[in-house]
């Protein structure tokens, strides 16, 4: 357990592509077990980061805001936290971060946004959703087909978003203050694990946990319990 403020609220930032319900699912069970607020965070599919960055600056009137991010929310999440003052964050959780710095040429996370949201404006959200569900595992199928068809027809706009962002810097990571727990998946191609160690090894107040996709699959609120284990 890290020495920070207890969190007055979880903020929790979904992956590109995904939404609150999945967001609510990974963060929320552990947050109410926990006896915090919680805020899980609709993406905009039109200025997907202005919406969660909108979503924590406001949480933080209310106190100390633990950021819990998943994928493209984990950098937007370290990153704003690195922004406030200690005392405004109670932390940081970073699910499955899948870059670090801006030079995103070998990012695989940026070439699946960037592919999908061609493959939406060329063929439709019907036959990519099909693709997608016939090279997906089932609970990630799921949880997409629900997003995708509530962000349908911004989709494409908010996955060209997500493509052109530049991951938090190395220097970053190195001078962020508040604590920062990692959770890599150790079989994500998308989201390699070297990243999320990296992410590990450069942040000063810093844990790491490993898991598997079957396992994040096979029950989401595994996030939350493991972030709030080191955090709370």
């Amino acid at each position: 357990m890290f020495d920070s403020p207890r969190p007055a609220v979880v903020v929790a930032l979904p992956g590109t592509g995904s939404d609150a319900h999945f967001a609510r699912r990974a963060f929320g069970p552990a947050s109410a077990a926990a006896g915090i607020d919680f805020l899980p965070v609709e993406p905009d599919p039109a200025a997907v980061i202005e919406s969660y960055r909108t979503a924590l600056d406001d949480a933080a009137t209310r106190g100390p805001v633990l950021a819990a991010g998943i994928s493209l929310g984990a950098a937007v999440a370290v990153e704003w936290a690195a922004a406030r003052e200690p005392g405004e964050v109670a932390g940081v959780v970073a699910a499955l971060p899948a870059w670090t710095g801006p030079d995103t040429a070998h990012c695989p996370a940026t070439h699946s946004a960037a592919a999908t949201a061609a493959r939406l404006r060329a063929e439709g959200l019907d036959a990519v959703l099909a693709a997608m569900r016939a090279s997906s595992p089932g609970w990630l199928a799921d949880a997409l087909t629900r997003s995708w068809r509530t962000q349908w027809p911004g989709l494409p706009a908010a996955l060209e978003e997500a493509a052109q962002y530049k991951w938090p810097e190395p220097a970053l990571l190195d001078a962020l203050r508040v604590p920062l727990t990692v959770i890599a998946a150790s079989d994500d191609p998308v989201h390699p694990v070297a990243v999320g160690r990296e992410w590990a090894r450069r942040a000063p107040r810093s844990s790491l946990t490993e898991v598997t996709l079957d396992e994040f699959g096979a029950d989401p609120a595994l996030l939350g319990r493991l972030a709030l284990r080191h955090l709370i």
